[in-house]
């Protein structure tokens, strides 16, 4: 259960929520409207319960949010009026509108977020020939420190709530600008996914619930780390969510220093909880590897690459570096990077080279940072 606490201070000014938590039912007072995305369906079929309905209705409130869209508690034809009334009386819809929108030229869009607190979070929408994706963040800011990635240079600022993940994917459902679907997800943005576990977990259940929620596959979704070791085995115990592992080097030496966590997690941790989540699910490991200028780009690197990941079912996305300002790294030149590929291929790895979309607005890979954004952003209507 995913606890909500810190979302509600007492007040008698509003209506109490009431949550199961443990079996024990908790009253509590608020001091503003908690956006209704943030409860489970147990949670949310609680409230009902305490307040004298059937649990059932929560079944019904989810398939209007999730499902239809629905942007009031108005629009909800098939609740009762007076259910309604409490329902608006209690909770806000949770409905995130950009504070920023960018477009670059290729038509990536980039949006910005204002949260509780002040604090803004970036996610971008890709179209693609005919479906949309779209990357989203987990964290505000990011405590990992890798020396490559923008976001990484304004710290942990906090955790999002559940509500705040499934928020992003919402917003970018409603601003799909064409008949192509959103079906992708890409847990890339800003953050570690799996240090934000617990809530990350709650969100997916929800994007994923095909009778309730948003009913997008599991294996439409990728989740990103950069090797949090335990919470890799944990997750593939309890998610179908495809795995992109940030590797970046094929040796600790050189991986520590573009990514301190390797020193915490070696590689051969890593690959060990890889081989794990191998055994659970059929679909192959994705390994990023930013190539960046006389780092991590020479000859040498491509073939220790191509051994280290020969015993796992995977591939590897070869992702020349985006420049950003202040950035002490340079791209590889083009020859570089397609003698990288071609030695991996030449060995036997499954590879391909992504060239990042949205660069000329500050949205490509490693390029996402709250506050960052330029005078020339486009405020969002």
């Amino acid at each position: 259960m995913v606890s909500l606490a810190g979302h509600r201070q007492q007040s008698s000014e509003l209506p109490a929520i009431y949550l199961f938590t443990n079996n024990i039912l908790v009253m509590i007072h608020q001091t503003q409207k908690t956006a209704i995305t943030e409860f489970s369906r147990e949670e949310l079929s609680g409230w009902f319960e305490a307040k004298g309905m059937r649990g059932f209705r929560a079944d019904q409130v989810m398939r209007w949010i999730y499902t239809r869209s629905a942007a009031s508690f108005g629009e909800m034809t098939n609740i009762a009026k007076t259910v309604r009334e409490s329902l608006d009386q209690a909770f806000s819809m949770g409905t995130m509108v950009p504070a920023v929108e960018r477009k670059a030229v290729d038509g990536t869009r980039k949006f910005s977020f204002e949260l509780k607190g002040g604090c803004r979070i970036e996610s971008v929408l890709l179209g693609e020939k005919d479906h949309y994706t779209v990357c989203i963040s987990t964290q505000a800011g990011c405590a990992m420190g890798c020396s490559f990635c923008m976001t990484a240079k304004s710290g942990l600022i906090r955790n999002l709530s559940p509500g705040e993940i499934i928020g992003q994917v919402m917003a970018a459902r409603r601003l799909c600008a064409d008949d192509r679907p959103l079906t992708n997800i890409v847990l890339m943005g800003m953050g570690e996914p799996l240090a934000n576990f617990d809530n990350v977990l709650a969100a997916l259940g929800i994007i994923t619930d095909a009778e309730n929620g948003m009913k997008f596959a599991s294996r439409k979704i990728t989740l990103s780390t950069v090797g949090i070791a335990p919470k890799i085995e944990t997750l593939a115990r309890q998610s179908k969510v495809r795995l992109a592992v940030s590797l970046n080097a094929p040796d600790n030496e050189t991986r520590s220093r573009l990514m301190p966590i390797s020193r915490t997690y070696p590689i051969e941790d890593i690959l060990t909880a890889c081989r794990a989540y191998n055994r659970l699910h059929r679909d192959r490991i994705t390994f990023e590897y930013i190539l960046i200028r006389d780092v991590n780009d020479a000859p040498a690197q491509a073939r220790q690459l191509a051994r280290l990941l020969s015993p796992i079912r995977g591939k590897v996305n070869l992702i020349p570096y985006n420049p950003h300002p202040g950035s002490p790294f340079e791209r590889p030149y083009a020859g570089t990077i397609e003698n990288f590929h071609n030695i991996l291929i030449e060995s036997h790895c499954t590879s391909m080279i992504r060239w990042s979309k949205g660069e000329d607005i500050d949205a490509a890979c490693g390029q996402l940072a709250a506050g960052k954004i330029k005078a020339a952003a486009v405020e969002a209507r």
